[in-house]
């Protein structure tokens, strides 16, 4: 018998649709939370993300099996896969992109990889703006999303890599579309991430400035560094804890899908991310 992870979340079963022409299946175990689901062009149909800490490698198959029963489909049916590459567990990104490569040959479909910290991100805005999954299904984009404010925002995702340092990035989320890029997934020291933001924010203009800046992920275990920002950014600054789910990663993914892309199975690799040298410099002096 295999031991219980220690929190479970559930599986999420929304009406299943008849037809089963584009069903994606979504792996990602970058973190401690292992997400799985399944995805009918940019719509979910099943989604099961629980707290399997050490176990990624144990539960994932079990939770495949379990969405893909939740949504009526076969493997046969599936027509791409979806992995998440990290930054996140340096053994665990692994598990994800391994079992996705492999599915994906022996089926002869798709695969592609997207960014764990893009999904955290687009979880954690959509979730703060009230913003339900199918809004931002890729046939969606381009037209006004109900609840969403008009200007842009920013979002940087947090995932907690000790001694001070973080998996980051930065994104721009605005109405009717799903994520952009600003700056690239990397382990960086958050004191002087904070920092950096701050002064990006301060040299914008006015005008240009998001109306709100979001951190979010693993927040509680670098409060500290991110309220830093609270005396410039003052109510535009949202610091908040948020769990990565499937179907964000699902939509990333599925966007890609519906566009013809795919990546090379046998190239794809798990984003480790290094430190910048002059920051793996100062923390080996520390």
């Amino acid at each position: 018998m295999g031991r219980e992870p220690e929190r479970k979340r559930g599986i999420t079963k929304m009406e299943i649709k008849r037809e089963t022409g584009r069903r994606f299946l979504v792996m990602d175990t970058s973190t401690a939370t292992l997400c799985t689901a399944v995805m009918e062009d940019g719509q979910l149909l099943a989604e099961h993300n629980f707290l399997a800490q050490r176990g990624h490698a144990e539960y994932l198959l079990p939770a495949v099996q379990e969405v893909l029963k939740a949504s009526g489909t076969a493997q046969r049916e599936l027509g791409g896969i979806i992995v998440g590459l990290g930054p996140g567990s340096y053994t665990g990104i692994r598990i994800a992109v391994t079992a996705g490569k492999s599915l994906a040959w022996s089926l002869g479909i798709p695969v592609v990889g997207v960014s764990s910290l893009e999904t955290l991100a687009l979880g954690a805005w959509a979730r703060g703006a009230g913003i339900a999954a199918g809004d931002l299904a890729p046939a969606a984009e381009g037209r006004s999303l109900a609840g969403a404010g008009s200007g842009t925002e920013w979002v940087v995702p947090l995932m907690d890599a000790r001694r001070g340092q973080v998996y980051t990035a930065l994104f721009e989320a605005a109405p009717g579309r799903l994520t952009r890029r600003l700056e690239p997934d990397a382990i960086r020291l958050m004191a002087d991430w904070a920092e950096a933001l701050g002064a990006k924010w301060a040299a914008l203009p006015a005008e240009a400035r998001p109306s709100v800046v979001t951190l979010a992920g693993d927040a509680a275990r670098h409060a500290e560094a991110a309220e830093s920002l609270r005396p410039l950014l003052g109510t535009a600054l949202r610091v908040t804890e948020y769990a990565p789910e499937g179907v964000w990663a699902g939509l990333l993914g599925a966007a890609r899908l519906l566009r013809g892309e795919r990546d090379e199975a046998h190239a794809l690799q798990p984003n480790y991310t290094q430190l910048a040298e002059a920051e793996a410099k100062q923390l080996r002096r520390s």
